[in-house]
């Protein structure tokens, strides 16, 4: 049986915006890693949409941004969506009862699969169908945008902490 793990860089005050802090060359060495284990991901549409960037080469980019549109692009991804069609490579768009397509998924799948999107991540909390939540917590307060937690969080029990690079710390917790 597959296990989800929500996890999003976060800044001091609890908010999610890739384009406000990226990560350093040693915490985007280990997404590449990461990314490389995933059993697949499951998108909501903005999240996917963001993402969609990694499917097409850049020529800025340098190896490491080629390894990880190489690790993106090779997994599964499921894409919940009312509007969006069709998806791209190597995604199947869900549609309907959302329990019932992430239950199905989680026991047809071994490993991890990764939850991208806080509002995707509140349906499915919700749902109580999230089985870890990752924080990349980083030494930056914005003052606004979107919460890591899009709804009041579960009780949550932490169960590891790590040092990732010199700045970022990922706390690991599961539902209490």
């Amino acid at each position: 049986m597959a296990k989800l793990v929500f996890g999003m860089n976060q800044s001091l005050d609890g908010y999610v915006d890739h384009t406000e802090f990226g990560p350093s060359p040693t915490l985007f060495r280990h997404f590449i890693e990461g990314t490389e284990r995933l059993a697949g991901s499951v998108y909501g549409r903005r999240m996917y949409e963001i993402m969609r960037y990694w499917d097409d080469d850049q020529p800025e980019w340098g190896a490491d941004e080629q390894a990880f549109a190489q690790a993106w692009r090779k997994q599964p991804k499921w894409v919940v969506s009312r509007s969006l069609t069709p998806v791209g490579p190597n995604a199947t768009l869900v549609t309907g009862d959302l329990e019932t397509a992430i239950r199905k998924l989680k026991a047809e799948r071994d490993g991890e699969i990764e939850v991208a999107g806080p509002n995707l991540a509140r349906s499915l909390t919700e749902l109580g169908l999230i089985d870890e939540y990752q924080i990349y917590l980083h030494p930056v307060v914005l003052g606004h945008g979107t919460p890591y937690f899009a709804a009041p969080r579960p009780p949550l029990r932490l169960v590891a902490h790590d040092r990732i690079d010199e700045n970022v710390i990922r706390l690991t917790y599961v539902p209490a």
